[in-house]
C-alpha cells in the first residue's frame, strides 16, 4: 500500500465535501471553493469525518494513482481552511512593486513597468521596505495551490536573481549561490 495514499485525510468543522458518480469532486471551506475532476478508477469515500481514497488493484497505474489522489485533496482541504502562500524578494537598485487596486505593478528594471492582474481567488500582497538595502517582501496567497506556485514561479521567472550582486526576485528560503566578480588589474 501507498503509504500517503492510505492515510485519511480529517475534515475539520466547516467544510463540506461533495462526491459527484464521475468522481468531480467539490470542497467548500470558509475561504472558497474548489472542484477538481479525479481518475474514475480512484474511489474516494467520506465516513466519520474523514476522506480515504481507494485504489481497486496493485497495478502500476493504480498504485501512482493512489498518493497522488490523496495529496490533492488533502491539498484542497487545506486551502479551503487556511490557505496557502509563496512568499518572495525584491532585490535591486530601484526595484520595486505596488497594487493598484488588485493589479500588481512590478518595476524590475525594464524600459516598461510590468502589471500582473491575478487569477480567481489569489491575491498579492507587497510588504514594506525597512531601509534601502533590504529585499522588498511579497507574498502570493490564495486557496489552490498549483496556482498559487504557478504565479509565483512567473513572477520570479521576470527577472531571476542574478550570482554576482543578488539583484532580481527569488524565493525567501531560496539560496544563491555567489560568485566573485572580476579580479583587478595585477601589477
Amino acid at each position: 500500500m501507498s503509504r500517503i495514499g492510505k492515510k485519511p485525510i480529517p475534515l475539520p468543522k466547516g467544510v463540506e465535501v461533495t462526491i459527484a458518480p464521475d468522481n468531480q469532486i467539490t470542497v467548500k471551506g470558509p475561504k472558497g471553493m474548489l472542484v477538481q475532476q479525479f481518475h474514475h478508477d480512484m474511489e474516494v469515500v467520506k465516513e466519520d469525518g474523514t476522506l480515504t481514497v481507494r485504489r481497486p488493484s496493485d497495478g502500476k497505474l493504480h498504485r501512482s494513482l493512489h498518493g497522488l489522489t490523496r495529496t490533492l485533496l488533502s491539498n484542497m482541504v487545506v486551502g479551503v481552511t487556511e490557505g496557502w502562500q509563496r512568499r518572495l524578494e525584491i532585490n535591486g537598485v530601484g526595484y520595486r512593486a505596488m497594487l493598484e487596486g488588485k493589479t500588481l505593478v512590478l518595476q524590475l528594471g525594464f524600459s516598461h513597468s510590468v502589471r500582473l492582474d491575478p487569477p480567481a481567488h489569489v491575491t498579492y500582497i507587497v510588504g514594506e521596505r525597512k531601509s534601502a538595502s533590504e529585499p522588498l517582501p511579497l507574498t502570493v496567497s490564495g486557496i489552490d495551490k498549483q496556482v498559487v506556485g504557478e504565479q509565483a514561479a512567473y513572477i520570479r521567472s521576470l527577472r531571476p536573481p542574478e550570482p554576482y550582486k543578488g539583484k532580481g526576485v527569488k524565493y525567501l528560503e531560496e539560496r544563491i549561490r555567489r560568485k566573485a566578480g572580476k579580479a583587478g588589474k595585477k601589477k
